[in-house]
This record gives structure tokens, sequence and C-alpha cells, in this order.
């Protein structure tokens, strides 16, 4: 059962104190491009941080002040850790003394297109196994609604917690767009939501220190199934311009010059821009998490689905682009030498998980072209799980 009110006001009171005297100590489960940034963000505001990473040559260049992560510079980090505010480490026993603990790992799908949560139930686990009573755990990992309460409550009462009462759970939505020169990880509104009213709150107090606005929501649930609906949004409508693009191009218009004419209605019209297919850690992949858990309630999402095929199919329409203008000039897809220009998923990031530029090399590679890519962000590709037959190469 939840905290009976005078023992939530005296934990809330408590926590206050901790903030406003920065004794507050805060764990991080995963220091990549979520986790990092909120480490750094919470050190650089005075809490205490400690991130906990399986990868150890990863914790070891982060206490040397190195940066894993392009966009985010060397000096920052440096200034972490000389602070003394912030170590990372491969030991989940660094998590004994936090009061807070924020779950950053990946959510990927299996080759069957299911959500696998291997990596958030291990860190839950790790978690469990060290946190002491009172601890705050908050799931940041995109995932489908019920996540934070069926699969990581569960874990946490395996080890002799009872959310609520002497361990506390909400769910918070990463928002990361990796170098947006507009939009950073403090200026981005964010959205927060309890496993209880108590929980809600304590989450809701520790963003605040480091985040110009916090949006509390009623639930878990309701901030789980907030951030797949900003995805899916993102996925149906790029889904929708690149279909026009194929229908445009059959026409001979230009599908640039139709959104740039389409977006001068100040109301009504958001553009989106046509592509090769879709990239990253989140719109390809977090879709599907909601397809799944509708399954459940025998609900077939066919707009989410459908947006998924088109995407998956745009590599091949540029291959076919590509044979077309060969095929003008006299010369054969096969034994034809492509040079590709970008590796990562978006500009000027040195993330290329889910990029369209691997779907098009392997089709290339396949069709015995000779394909090479310069990515200035990417010197040295090491290859790819879901591309096992692409070999290693440098831009």
């Amino acid at each position: 059962m939840p905290v009976k009110k005078s023992s939530a006001a005296t934990l809330l009171s408590q926590w206050q104190a901790k903030l406003q005297n920065r004794s507050l100590k805060v764990g991080i489960m995963g220091m990549g491009y979520v986790g990092l940034p909120l480490g750094l963000l919470f050190a650089e505001k005075g809490l205490q941080v400690v991130g906990v990473d399986p990868d150890e040559h990863r914790s070891r260049a982060l206490n040397q002040g190195r940066s894993p992560i392009r966009h985010i510079k060397n000096a920052r980090v440096k200034a972490a850790v000389t602070s003394g505010l912030f170590r990372a480490t491969a030991d989940p026993v660094a998590l004994k003394d936090v009061d807070a603990v924020l779950i950053c790992v990946p959510t990927p799908l299996t080759k069957q297109r299911e959500p696998d949560l291997s990596y958030v139930e291990s860190s839950t686990e790790w978690v469990a196994a060290n946190i002491k009573p009172g601890c705050l755990v908050v799931l940041e990992s995109t995932t489908y609604p019920g996540t934070t309460r069926d699969i990581v409550a569960p874990i946490l009462k395996k080890a002799g917690f009872k959310p609520g009462t002497n361990v506390f759970l909400a769910y918070s939505p990463e928002r990361e767009d990796p170098n947006n020169a507009t939009f950073s990880t403090a200026s981005i509104p964010k959205v927060v939501g309890g496993t209880d009213a108590t929980s809600g709150k304590l989450a809701a107090m520790l963003y605040e220190q480091i985040i110009s606005k916090v949006v509390p929501v009623t639930s878990a649930e309701v901030a789980e199934a907030a951030k797949l609906l900003e995805n899916i949004f993102r996925s149906v409508n790029i889904a929708m311009v690149n279909e026009l693009k194929i229908v445009f191009d059959r026409m001979g218009i230009d599908i640039w010059e139709v959104v740039n004419a389409a977006k001068t209605k100040p109301f009504g019209f958001m553009p989106f821009y046509p592509g090769p297919g879709l990239g990253g850690h989140c719109i390809p992949i977090d879709p599907f998490y909601l397809t799944w858990k509708a399954r459940e309630f025998d609900i077939s999402t066919k707009f989410i689905e459908l947006a998924g095929e088109v995407n998956t199919n745009m590599p091949y329409f540029v291959v076919s682009k590509l044979q077309d203008a060969l095929g003008s000039r006299g010369k054969s897809l096969r034994g034809s030498r492509v040079l590709l220009l970008g590796l990562a998923y978006k500009r000027d990031v040195d993330d290329f998980r889910e990029s369209p530029t691997l779907k098009l090399m392997d089709i290339l590679e396949r069709n015995k072209c000779r394909v090479d890519y310069h990515d200035s962000y990417i010197p040295q590709f090491p290859g790819d799980h879901h591309f096992p037959k692409l070999k290693p190469r440098k831009s």
C-alpha cells in the first residue's frame, strides 16, 4: 500500500532539505546518449552523481575526462569529474548510497520485431540488489504503457521492496535529440508520471533541479504513452511524405518544392521531409512497442504498421532510382562503385543505429556494387549486428 499522507509529507520534506543543501545523491544506469547528459547536468547543479555502465572501457574513459559521445565535449566531462561530483563505474554496488536511480538503457526490438526489455530487466535487477530503502527509481527508456508497473515493480518486489512504501517508482521518457542547436536536455520539457502520487512528486522534485519545465502527469502509463505518441506522430508523417515522394516522382513533380510551398500556410500544417528511410534509436523502433502491446487488447494498429512498411521500403526506392540513373548512362548496378555520403542516422552525430545508410549499403553490396562511405563523424565503421555481412571499413 502507498505511504500514508503524514509519512509522504515527511519524505517530501526530507527530500526538499537534501536538494537545498545539495546532499542528495543520484545514480544513473547507462552512460550513453541519455544517461550521460543527465548525469553531467545533475553534477553541474551541485548534486553528487555516480554513473553505472557495464562497459568498463567507457567508465574508465569518463573518469579520465574523455567523452565517448562526440557532441558532448571532453572539457565538460573533465570539469564534472574534477569537481568531485561525477564519477563512472561498472560496479552497481556504487548505487548503495544513492537517493535516486535513473535507468537509461536501450529498448530495442527482437528479430521478430517484438519488444526486447532484457536491458531494462537486468538493469532493474542490479538496482534492486544494491539500493537502500526509500530510494526513488525512475525508468527513462522508451517502452509500452505498463512496463514500469508490470515489469520494473515486480523485480523490486522480488528483492523485498514495496513500491510506494519503502521504494518509489516513476517513469519519465527521455527526449534527447543529439546535437540539437536549439533544444538541449535542460531546455526540453520533462514529462513525469509516478506509479503512485508520492513517487510522482519525488520524481518531479528531482528533475526540477536540472530541467527548465517539468510536466507532471497522473500515472506512469500516461508518461509511457506520451513518449510513444511523440514518435508515432513522426513516423506516420515521415511515411506519408515518403509515399508522396514516390507518387510525385512518377508525376515529374519535385516533392521538395511541394513541401516548401505547403509550409507557407501559417496554420494547420507541419512540414516533414522525405528521405532514404528512418534511423536512430527511437522512430524506427518505438511505434512497434505499442503495436505489440495493442495485440493484447485485440487491436490492430494499421496506421503504425503501414507507416513502418513505407519507411522500411524507402532504401529500395533509392536503389531503384540509382539503377535508373546508371542505366541512362549505359551502366549496370553490378560492378559500379558507389560512394554513400553520411553513415549516421542524422546529420552531425556519430550514431549510426538503425541508419538507412546501412540498409542501402547492404542492398548495394548484394547487387555486387563496390560501396564506400564518407562521414567525418564516423571515421571507422566497426560493423553492425543487424547487417552481419557488412564488413568493417574506414571513411
